[in-house]
């Protein structure tokens, strides 16, 4: 048995880089639209919350639920996670 004979080459690798590419760009804009789904889901759960705390004489917003959203976000993602949680609980609630 030669060396090249043993060597296993993937799917993906034997598709070439343009195939490869096309299939990976399909696959980001299927989670994109899932993506857009929940934060649209997210929404609409959020609006359902601050009707039923303004409706039983809450404030709109609850700043200490707030910031365990903003360090369970910075927690799974970095730093980064907080600008994503800042950006879904703006488009969640609006600018205060």
């Amino acid at each position: 048995m030669t060396a090249t004979s043993m060597t296993t080459t993937s799917p993906e690798a034997a598709a070439g880089p343009e195939t490869v590419i096309a299939d990976a760009r399909e696959r980001i804009d299927a989670l994109d639209d899932r993506i857009i789904g929940l934060i649209q889901e997210r929404m609409a759960v959020s609006a359902v919350v601050q009707q039923t705390r303004i409706a039983s004489g809450g404030r709109r917003v609850h700043l200490s639920r707030e910031m365990e959203i903003l360090a369970r976000y910075r927690d799974a993602l970095g730093k980064p996670g907080t600008s994503v949680a800042m950006t879904l609980l703006e488009l969640s609630r609006g600018r205060i």
